[in-house]
């Protein structure tokens, strides 16, 4: 039994999607303003035995759940892991000096900030393919997510209406940061060197990220040894999240 559990038994069923069915901003202690909602999202539950049930309660408000297969594959299909660090932290002048006033993901998306974007994601689908899973690319979930195409991840981005209005977080002391790197790229840079997978760009980020921060986002973050799953061997672990046993 993993040590986070710490031995509990109760019979609780977690799930988890890959990302936020809204692409929205909160306005005001008590308004949220909608700039697009995606077509399709996957969840999955843990294990995967359990998403079933879960997709079934959920579906009567959120028709747009599907099944993710597990949560192998939801975290590792999570996009805001590639965008939100790269981004902020590409960013990071710019927001400091105008308190995030601009379109992050429409100025601050250049042709250059894309490329370390494309590279962060050809480093995440490769962890997933070394664990069996054929991740979607950035540019497949846009077309997913938001029916949005390019030639390539900067055109895509830029042709989906939704980014329009978003603006930049006003700080660097934001959960595109706090949150994204510790839970997020962390524990994925952490699958890629546990089996043997160069994540050299995502590896940056993370480094940068301490730096702004003042931080060791490598020692607090979401580790395979917090995580209970760093001796285990790929065959192990996809067992252990599709029917929840280790043998």
């Amino acid at each position: 039994m993993p040590e986070w559990t710490c031995g509990c038994q109760a019979d609780v069923t977690v799930a988890e999607t890959e990302t936020l069915i809204y692409a929205s901003r909160s306005d005001g202690p008590a308004q949220a303003r909608i700039f697009g909602i995606k077509e399709a999202v996957p969840l999955a539950a843990m294990p995967a035995t359990r998403t079933e049930r879960v997709l079934e309660a959920l579906s009567p408000a959120y028709p747009q759940f599907i099944d993710g297969g597990n949560v192998l594959h939801t975290g590792l299909n999570n996009m805001g892991a590639i965008f939100h660090p790269a981004l902020t932290i590409l960013n990071a002048g710019r927001i400091e000096s105008t308190n995030g006033e601009f379109q992050f993901y429409i100025e601050g998306v250049t042709p250059a900030v894309a490329r370390v974007l494309e590279v962060l994601d050809r480093e995440r689908v490769t962890v997933a393919a070394a664990l069996g899973i054929r991740a979607r690319t950035a540019l497949e979930w846009l077309k997913v997510a938001y029916d949005a195409t390019g030639e390539s991840l900067y055109e895509a981005i830029h042709n989906q209406p939704g980014y329009y209005g978003i603006k930049a977080p006003p700080t660097l002391n934001h959960r595109y940061i706090f949150e994204d790197v510790p839970m997020s790229l962390v524990p994925m840079a952490a699958l890629g060197q546990r089996y043997g997978v160069s994540v050299r760009a995502m590896d940056s980020i993370i480094r940068l990220a301490c730096i702004i921060h003042r931080t060791d986002y490598w020692r607090r973050g979401r580790t395979l040894d917090k995580l209970g799953i760093a001796e285990l061997s790929v065959s192990e672990l996809t067992r252990y999240v599709n029917e929840g046993q280790f043998e």
